[in-house]
């Protein structure tokens, strides 16, 4: 395993983990973890943008669907951004697709989340496990 130096300081831990919040693999981005964090993006991202796709912007509703809004502010503050959209201009989704898009989209949120968790976790340990060791 390669060793990074010691950051277990908690302006370092809150930094990464913010980053990872900010834009999804940010966080191992910063700790020099390229490659998952273009994966972590990509998957993060279309997953979320699948979820707007099958369902609108309207999946995205913070005052009638508060469960499925706090799962799916785990992507992104932007994510702020198309709830107070939903919440001025009232799209109204409805049926299958609406569903199929809030789990979608929250799905994406959770994974992000659990990504975040990994990024402060490898920053605190100071270690990165390369492919094949």
């Amino acid at each position: 395993m390669a060793q990074l130096p010691k950051q277990n300081n908690i302006f370092s831990l809150l930094t990464v983990g913010l980053l990872a919040w900010l834009v999804p693999g940010a966080g191992h981005f910063v700790i020099n973890e390229r490659k998952r964090a273009a994966i972590i993006f990509m998957t993060v991202v279309i997953t979320f943008c699948m979820g707007l796709y099958i369902g609108s912007i309207g999946v995205v509703d913070p005052i009638g669907a508060k469960p499925w809004y706090v799962a799916q502010i785990m992507n992104s503050p932007a994510v702020a951004v198309f709830g107070h959209l939903t919440k001025t201009r009232h799209y109204i989704v409805y049926g299958r697709p609406g569903e199929i898009g809030q789990i979608y989209t929250s799905i994406a949120g959770l994974l992000n989340l659990l990504c975040i968790i990994n990024a402060v976790y490898i920053a605190h340990e100071g270690k990165v496990q390369t492919a094949g060791d």
